[in-house]
């Protein structure tokens, strides 16, 4: 058996590999904690590795899991068996977190905040592991629940400070599960020579020199297969089946001469993923089964090992027993495992137990799996309550619930990203006779599938059938599909004239509004321009009673963007912040965090701006989500970091399908403002023709001063003029002072005339945008040079270079200098600030610990350990020259942000 081979034989050739393990472990004991997963085939020996480390950490507590092929859906299983053992250690977690886990793990009722579960788990194995260090073992990694490997990545990225070391053994390291995030080590096949010498400690037989050279060949490398072959006969006849295959079909010859009862017995244990001894052996009895000789029968087999724990040889044993087993002894098995299964403290097992042991529909457990999909979504689960309903629906007897049905387990499937599956149970119901609401159910849901695929239009049109078909029967959800059609179209990249035809569409089949709204608003800017809908825009914003902007924050925030509307776009951003942590929404506050770091950037706060980035990154990583990258954008282009710029360009265009019509305007016009900071102005021409000609309803209105700068850089006049005139229409009906001022110096770059420059330093003077400020007078101190007028534009020259440089604008703080020194005068070199000095981490922990944090508390906002906190602190006080908190509280490029 797997376990009881000795480490030495099963570990032939693999020396470097120990070494790379032992390397993890000893950092971990001096508190320089890491994470290694071992990827390889099946039967490659990476379970031996793990079997490796557990014998030779010496000081270490171990705690292992495994993944189950059969338990993949259940969420939080995975996690819930490596925390089992230090689960005492629950009592040390502030109560949100502790409560948070103990409703994961099925230990208390209630819905905990997702995106607390990381963070949880990271304070319960840190806090174990303040008492011992600790080792955590994860086999077959590749079968973790979704929920679980979210949390264990999380963990295995955050224990760099602690005396902690996780080693993952996974067969693939695809997407789904993040294991390809962390450092891996791949574990190849055994040379001949090896191979020759494991066949000679562990073969049972004796071998001629043919049949060992006929196995070694035929194992390709694989430890498992050199011990299994010779069991199948000495080798099995070449074919195109993979090596594991085979390694399957060598268990399975073990089952050959069984008695009934002891195959029956194995079915049962293959088929419960737990182990549990105190569920297989009443189980074992339901079935009249005489466990002894029955077990003592079986563990001749060497596939498993009867003890605390039921545990096969290798999990391909298992694989091998269950799809050995026939139908009926499969639902035989799961019938009596339901039975002795807890229904109070396990219900979604005994209920995936029952429905695996059903011969055909049963409205019964149909509803049970509904109610365990209820509990799965509020577990976070998303992709288990998928599979609950979806298996749900096959056992629905009535016809009416299974429609019901099929329609909530296709918007889980999307809700869980599996949208082809989705669009599979919804083409399911096309011959079936649906209501309008149903009807009007299905539209929405293959509209926003279609959204998701870039080569699929058919999605903004599917809405608007959606909204057909409400018209008469809810006018309010009608004209909400309309919206949703708008808004959808602008996030995922297809505005232009799709959105004019949603708004067409809008015009000639959408009731009536008890009252102007959103909708309204839209239609008109689109038919009769800014002036006429500026009022609506602002009174859908404003409106009375619950604002706008809590029910669609990114159609919001669109609009105030477009409005140059400032103080409403701060306002959602911290709506957006407060919402998200008082509903524990990651999404909401997410979108907050990137709204508020927009601020910062606009206000030239570049540490506050950087240390928001690193909090929604910490977020993303918490919940398994890709960072945000409009926020990203806007900084490094506004810093002049044009490899930054370009590595988030390829990270926007390889995922279209997020990035969107916004995130694509937004490229290219961060981009044009990256060009014209560095002076590169045919590029950023380029860039914000891009922008503009995207032909989005109203995201092009911050593009339009770039297109305007570098047009008339590049003496294309026409541009500029035509860029200038679109770009004041819409500030002079937009009204704010800012809008008006940035305005202004685009039409002096057309017209040339001074008193423009003049008004717009005016206008932007008592702006807090200083980066805007910096500027206007960076241009007008440029005219007035190319003027001649040398004294004059010095002045405006110095106050732009000291408000960019202040803004942390470096590409354009250094165009400021050139023109100086144009002009004559010396520029001394700026010093460089603090947050330079810093990672992005660094400045987040700087900037909270500066507002009066405890570790504690920051650890818990950026996702951290507190000794990571501490780790970072020292680094910081070493970086910057100082040795206090209070020293970072009053440093000049912290103090007063927060």
């Amino acid at each position: 058996m797997r376990t009881s081979l000795p480490l030495t034989d099963l570990l032939v050739g693999r020396h470097e590999l120990q070494q790379s393990v032992d390397a993890l472990t000893g950092a971990a004991l001096t508190g320089q904690g890491g994470a290694l997963v071992l990827e390889g085939e099946a039967g490659i020996g990476k379970s031996a590795l793990l079997d490796h480390a557990h014998n030779t950490a010496a000081g270490f507590r171990a705690v292992r899991a495994s993944g189950s092929e059969f338990e993949q859906e259940l969420p939080y299983s995975a996690l819930h068996q490596l925390c089992v053992p230090i689960l005492k250690h629950l009592v040390e977690l502030p109560d949100r977190h502790r409560d948070a886990l103990r409703v994961a793990f099925g230990l208390a009722e209630g819905a905990p905040d997702p995106y607390l579960i990381g963070l949880a788990a990271l304070g319960l194995v840190t806090a174990a592991a303040r008492d011992r260090p600790l080792l955590c073992l994860i086999d077959d990694a590749q079968w973790i629940d979704t929920a679980s490997a979210r949390a264990m990545v999380f963990l295995a990225r955050r224990v760099a400070a602690d005396p902690m070391a996780m080693v993952f053994a996974a067969r693939s390291t695809d997407t789904a599960t993040g294991l390809g995030e962390l450092p891996k080590l791949a574990v190849r096949g055994l040379s001949d020579e090896d191979a020759r010498t494991l066949l000679a400690k562990r073969s049972p037989f004796p071998l001629d020199d043919q049949v060992r050279e006929r196995l070694v060949d035929e194992a390709q490398g694989n430890p498992l297969a050199l011990l299994e072959l010779p069991r199948a006969g000495g080798f099995v006849p070449p074919d195109l089946s993979s090596v594991p295959t085979r390694i399957e079909h060598g268990f399975r010859a073990r089952l050959a001469g069984l008695s009934a009862e002891a195959g029956l017995l194995l079915i049962v244990a293959s088929a419960d993923p737990t182990g549990d001894p105190g569920l297989l052996w009443p189980a074992a009895r339901r079935l009249n089964l005489d466990v002894t000789p029955a077990g003592a029968e079986a563990d001749t087999t060497g596939l498993v090992e009867f003890g605390t724990r039921i545990r096969f040889c290798h999990p391909l044993a298992r694989s091998a027993v269950y799809r050995a087993a026939g139908a009926g002894q499969r639902r035989a098995a799961h019938a009596a495992l339901a039975a002795v299964t807890d229904p109070v403290m396990a219900p979604d097992r005994r209920a995936w137990h029952r429905a695996q042991a059903s011969p055909g529909p049963d409205d019964d457990i149909a509803d049970e799996l509904e109610r365990c999909a209820t509990r799965a979504q509020a577990r976070g689960g998303v992709a288990a309550a998928a599979a609950f309903l979806e298996r749900s629906v096959a056992l629905s007897l009535d016809p009416a619930r299974r429609i019901e049905r099929t329609l909530h387990a296709a918007r889980a499937g999307f809700d869980a990203g599996a949208s082809g599956k989705a669009a599979g149970l919804l083409a399911t119901l096309e011959a079936t006779t649906l209501d309008d609401f149903q009807h009007a159910d299905a539209d929405l849901l293959r509209g926003r599938i279609a959204f998701t695929r870039q080569s699929d239009g058919s999605g903004p049109m599917l809405m608007v059938r959606a909204a057909g078909r409400l018209a008469n029967l809810d006018p309010d959800r009608a004209r909400d599909c309309f919206l949703d059609a708008v808004e959808m179209s602008l996030t995922v990249g297809r505005g232009g004239a799709v959105i004019d035809q949603v708004l067409a569409a809008a015009r000639s089949t959408a009731p009536a509004p008890s009252a102007p709204d959103a909708l309204d608003a839209l239609t008109v800017l689109a038919t009769d321009g800014y002036e006429a809908a500026v009022p609506l825009l602002r009174h859908a914003l404003y409106g009375i009673g619950e604002p706008f902007w809590t029910r669609r924050p990114a159609l919001a925030t669109m609009i105030a963007v477009e409005l140059w509307d400032l103080d409403i776009h701060s306002a959602i951003a911290a709506w957006l912040v407060k919402a998200g942590r008082s509903s524990g929404s990651p999404l909401l506050l997410r979108l907050g965090l990137a709204q508020r770091s927009i601020d910062a950037t606009m206000i030239g706060d570049i540490g506050q701006a950087i240390a928001l980035t690193a909090e929604e990154a910490a977020i993303a990583d918490a919940t398994g989500a890709s960072p945000l990258l409009h926020h990203r954008l806007h900084l490094a282009a506004l810093r002049g970091r044009r490899d930054e710029v370009l590595q988030l360009r390829e990270a926007a265009t390889a995922a279209p399908a997020t990035g969107g019509s916004g995130q694509v305007t937004n490229l290219h016009w961060t981009t044009a403002m990256l060009h014209n900071g560095l002076a590169d102005y045919p590029a950023a021409l380029t860039a914000a023709r891009k922008a503009v000609d995207h032909g989005d309803l109203f995201l092009i209105g911050a593009a339009l001063p770039e297109l305007v700068e570098a047009a008339v850089r590049c003496d294309d006049h026409i541009t500029a003029a035509r860029a200038a005139d679109s770009l004041t229409e819409r500030t002079q009906a937009g009204g704010t002072a800012v809008g008006r001022g940035v305005a202004a110096y685009s039409r002096g770059l057309v017209t040339g005339v001074e008193d423009h420059y003049r008004e717009a330093v005016d206008l932007l003077a008592e702006s807090t945008l200083l980066p805007y400020l910096a500027r206007a007078h960076l241009l007008y101190g440029e005219w007035l040079r190319r003027e001649g007028r040398r004294r004059d534009c010095r002045e405006h020259l110095r106050t732009a270079h000291e408000l960019l440089s202040k803004s942390g604008a470096d590409a354009f703080a250094r165009r400021a200098a050139r023109e100086l020194r144009a002009t004559g005068e010396k520029v001394q070199a700026r010093s460089g600030q603090g947050y330079e000095k810093l990672t992005m981490q660094e400045i987040a922990v700087a900037h909270l610990v500066a507002s009066g944090a405890t570790s504690n508390e920051v650890a818990v906002q950026l996702y951290i350990s507190k000794r990571t906190v501490d780790a970072h602190l020292r680094s910081i006080f070493r970086k910057l020259g100082i040795n206090s908190r209070r020293q970072l509280k009053d440093h000049p490029d912290l103090a007063g942000s927060g």
